[in-house]
C-alpha cells in the first residue's frame, strides 16, 4: 500500500498522468465540435455564429501561449497546472449550464486560456521528466486526446441521456480529480524570479529561419485551416450532404482525422522534414479529392477514407513544417519562434473558419467544401513545389 499523499505512478514515474491530464484538456477542446448541430437546431445558432464559438477557443489558446507560456518555468509546474485545470472546471460548469451562445462564447474563451496554458506547462513537465518520450507525448497526446473527446462525445450523445450536459458533467468530474491529483506529483522545474517579465509575449523569427519558414508558411496556414474547417463544420456537412443525423457518423469522420494524424506523427517522427512534406502533401491531396467525392456522393464511406488519407497527411506536414524551421534555430531562438509559429497556426485555424461559415449560410455545405478543398489543395502544392523549386536551386549554387 502507498505511503499516505504519495500516488501510485506520479512520483516515480509522471509521464503517464501528465500525458493523460494533456489528452483530457484536448479531449474537452473536441468534446464541443459533435453538440454544434445540436446547438444550432436548440439555440437557433447559424453556421457563422457557430464558427465565431469555435474561433474564440483558438484566439484565447493563443493568447495564453504568448502571455503565459513560459510562467512554469517562474512558479514552478504544478501550481500553474492546477490553474489551469481550475479554469477548465469553470469551463465545463459554463458548458454544462449553457442556454444560448453568449454561454457558449464564454465557455470556449475559459477553455481556451485553460489549454494554452495547461498545454505549455504541462508540455514543459513532459520534458523536464524525459526529453526523448516528452516530446513524443507532446505530439501524440493532443491529437489523441481530441479523438476520444470527439468520438466519446458523438456515443454520449446518440445512446446517453442528457446531450447537452452528460460529457461536461463527466469531464468536469474528471479535471476536479486531476486538480487533486497534481499534488500528488512531484515538481519537475524550480521557481526562479521574472514571472512579470515572462508575461510580455515574445516574438521573433530568426534571420537564418526567415527564409524556410516563408517557402513552409503556405503549407502550414493549408494544414491548419484544414484542421479548423474539420473541428468547427464537418459534422454539420455530414448531416446536409449525407442525411445521416446520427451523430456518432459525424464524429467518426472528425475523429478519423485525428486518429490517422496521430499514427502518421508516431510513424513517421523519424523522417526528414523534407520526405515529411512530400508524403504529406500527396497524402492531404488525395485524402482532400476522396472527401469532395465523398460530399458529392453522399458516401459516409468515402468520407472516412478520404479523412483518413487527409488526416495522415495533416499530421505528417505538421512534422515537416516543424522539422523544416525548429532544427535551424539556436536554443535561445527556439520560444520566440516558436510563438511565431504559434500564431501562424492558430490564425489559420480559426479565422478561415468564420469564412467558411459565412460561406455555408449563403452557398450551402457542398460548395464550400468545393471550395475549401480547391484551396487548400493549391496552396499547399504551391508550398510544396516552392520548397522543391528553392532545394533545387541551393544544389546548384552548391555544385
Amino acid at each position: 500500500m502507498p505511503a499516505p499523499g504519495r500516488s501510485i505512478e506520479t512520483k516515480s514515474n509522471p509521464i503517464r498522468f501528465h500525458a493523460v491530464t494533456l489528452a483530457t484538456f484536448f479531449g474537452a477542446s473536441a468534446a464541443p465540435t459533435p453538440l454544434y448541430r445540436i446547438y444550432q437546431e436548440n439555440f437557433a445558432v447559424s453556421p457563422v455564429l457557430i464558427t465565431v464559438i469555435f474561433a474564440v477557443y483558438a484566439f484565447a489558446l493563443l493568447l495564453a501561449l504568448l502571455i503565459a507560456g513560459s510562467i512554469s518555468d517562474h512558479l514552478g509546474r504544478k501550481p500553474v497546472i492546477f490553474s489551469a485545470l481550475v479554469l477548465e472546471i469553470i469551463a465545463m460548469a459554463l458548458f454544462a449550464a449553457a442556454s444560448g451562445p453568449a454561454w457558449l462564447i464564454a465557455a470556449r474563451i475559459m477553455q481556451g486560456l485553460a489549454t494554452g496554458i495547461a498545454g505549455a506547462s504541462i508540455g514543459a513537465a513532459l520534458v523536464d521528466v524525459d526529453k526523448a518520450k516528452g516530446q513524443l507525448v507532446n505530439s501524440i497526446a493532443p491529437l489523441s486526446g481530441m479523438a476520444i473527446g470527439a468520438f466519446g462525445t458523438s456515443a454520449l450523445i446518440q445512446y446517453g441521456p442528457f446531450p447537452l450536459h452528460l460529457v461536461y458533467a463527466i469531464l468536469l468530474i474528471a479535471f476536479v480529480i486531476q486538480a487533486g491529483a497534481i499534488w500528488a506529483t512531484s515538481e519537475t522545474a524550480s521557481t526562479r524570479p521574472g514571472v512579470w517579465a515572462s508575461l510580455k509575449p515574445r516574438v521573433a523569427i530568426p534571420p537564418q529561419v526567415r527564409r524556410p519558414l516563408a517557402l513552409v508558411t503556405p503549407i502550414n496556414i493549408a494544414n491548419w485551416t484544414l484542421g479548423g474547417f474539420y473541428l468547427s463544420l464537418v459534422p454539420s456537412l455530414v448531416v446536409s450532404t449525407t442525411g445521416s443525423h446520427a451523430p456518432l457518423t459525424g464524429g467518426s469522420v472528425v475523429t478519423a482525422l485525428m486518429v490517422s494524424g496521430a499514427v502518421a506523427v508516431y510513424l513517421r517522427r523519424a523522417k526528414s522534414a523534407n520526405g515529411n512534406l512530400a508524403f504529406g502533401t500527396m497524402a492531404t491531396t488525395l485524402g482532400v479529392l476522396t472527401v469532395v467525392a465523398g460530399v458529392h456522393l453522399a458516401s459516409v464511406p468515402l468520407l472516412l477514407l478520404g479523412t483518413l488519407l487527409t488526416g495522415v497527411g495533416f499530421g505528417t506536414n505538421f512534422l515537416g513544417a516543424m522539422g523544416t524551421i525548429m532544427p535551424l534555430a539556436k536554443p535561445d531562438e527556439r520560444a520566440e519562434l516558436l510563438s511565431a509559429f504559434y500564431i501562424q497556426s492558430y490564425l489559420a485555424f480559426s479565422l478561415p473558419a468564420i469564412l467558411a461559415g459565412f460561406l455555408a449560410k449563403s452557398l450551402g455545405y457542398q460548395l464550400t467544401t468545393d471550395i475549401y478543398a480547391t484551396a487548400i489543395i493549391l496552396v499547399t502544392w504551391i508550398g510544396f513545389l516552392g520548397l522543391r523549386a528553392d532545394r533545387a536551386k541551393a544544389e546548384r549554387i552548391a555544385a
